[in-house]
């Protein structure tokens, strides 16, 4: 059975954001979705795991030529305590590690879509940032290296494994837009605080047709999900605001993010000026490249 015969794709994480948005776009292309789902199937095409206790049944492999985790606790749900920080890495670790295992000992191949994020690079000032680039010393840098990491068992057995290193994701509801499109739309939002650290968005149409590209791709390793023009917080706010015909001059000082999400805030304020560079020499075209773009798409 070629690649072409199985169609099925294996997904984890379906519930967030970016997964949701994916396994519909998946249905309506025609595509058969298996869901991996850590309670009890209450609809079709959802599989029981449970990547604590090793359980993945083999046969939500077969026929499936694609596998796509997105799986992990979100990172800016909760203050990071040192459990909470603990949570953060084994809800990503133990179960890519699952996964990449299992479908390493598979006797047809499977091409791997592991979610990462541009945490990885930490805080990069004003350098432009591509693939290429060393990991960062933060907590977060950590995170995306352990993750990243637990692919390992794929990457030894062969097989392509393209780990998608994902930006911003800015969508018209929930997501880490979700919070600041309330603030804009009463005209409260504003810059975090300088507001000139680079911002690296993409919007939630990208990220997806971005993972929908790398599935047929022959593309492996890192690849960073970003909007090929990154823009500074004020200037990304500012725009989302106009076009919401709504000022955008009450900056949030840096303190009171801090207060209100404790180390998280860090992430907020890091500079990150990441380009899509081997997405866009796989030949990708971005929906949204620019900023205005991206606003229209939001509030258009």
């Amino acid at each position: 059975m070629n690649t072409a015969d199985r169609n099925a794709v294996v997904l984890a994480g379906a519930s967030g954001l970016i997964g949701t948005a994916l396994a519909d776009t998946l249905r309506a292309k025609g595509r058969e979705v298996r869901v991996l789902v850590r309670r009890e199937p209450r609809a079709p095409g959802e599989v029981r795991w449970d990547p604590d206790s090793g359980l993945l049944p083999d046969e939500v492999f077969d026929g499936v030529a694609r596998v796509v985790n997105l799986g992990g606790s979100g990172v800016g749900e909760r203050r990071w305590t040192p459990a909470r920080k603990a949570h953060l890495i084994s809800s990503r670790v133990a179960g890519t590690s699952l996964i990449a295992t299992r479908i390493s000992r598979r006797d047809e191949p499977i091409r791997l879509i592991q979610a990462s994020a541009v945490g990885f690079y930490g805080d990069t000032g004003e350098a432009v940032v591509r693939e290429d680039h060393p990991a960062g010393t933060t907590f977060l840098s950590g995170l995306c290296l352990s993750w990243e990491a637990a692919t390992q068992p794929a990457v030894d057995a062969g097989l392509p494994v393209a780990v998608v290193r994902s930006g911003i994701v800015l969508s018209r509801t929930g997501g880490a837009l979700g919070r600041l499109n309330l603030l804009l739309r009463f005209g409260v939002g504003g810059p975090m605080g300088s507001g000139r650290q680079w911002w690296p968005w993409i919007t939630l149409a990208d990220e997806v047709g971005a993972i929908l590209h790398l599935l047929d791709s022959d593309v492996t390793g890192p690849v960073n999900l970003t909007a090929p023009e990154p823009a500074r917080n004020a200037d990304l706010v500012r725009t989302l605001a106009a076009a919401l015909h709504r000022p955008a001059v009450v900056p949030v000082p840096a303190f009171a993010l801090r207060i209100a999400l404790g180390e998280f805030a860090g992430e907020l304020l890091q500079s990150q000026r990441v380009l899509p560079g081997v997405l866009q020499a796989d030949g990708f075209e971005f929906a949204h490249p620019s900023p205005e773009s991206a606003a229209q798409y939001l509030y258009g």
